[in-house]
């Protein structure tokens, strides 16, 4: 399995600041209007706010990132595992 992309971690990222109510950046024009059309997200009178799809990709990217860390915690134990010698 490879790890979540940057891209993905990016997008999870404008999520989270866009659920938390925290201002796009200027350079998140772009992302945030490709998200809108994507139905990501809602733009309206109200403000920012994520749509049932956005909810449910940012819990997807987040599911993700948390099984990531724990392969990775895997991978280190099984590592030294195998670098330490048995005390048997």
């Amino acid at each position: 399995m490879d790890p979540i992309s940057l891209e993905d971690l990016a997008l999870l990222d404008v999520l989270h600041r866009i659920d938390q109510r925290i201002e796009l950046t200027h350079g998140d024009c772009e992302i945030r209007q490709r998200m809108v059309e994507s139905g990501l997200i809602e733009d309206d009178e109200f403000g920012l706010r994520l749509t049932t799809a956005g909810i449910e990709l940012c819990k997807s990217l987040q599911h993700r990132v948390a099984a990531d860390a724990q392969a990775e915690k895997v991978l280190q134990q099984r590592a030294q595992a195998t670098a330490s010698p048995d005390s048997v």
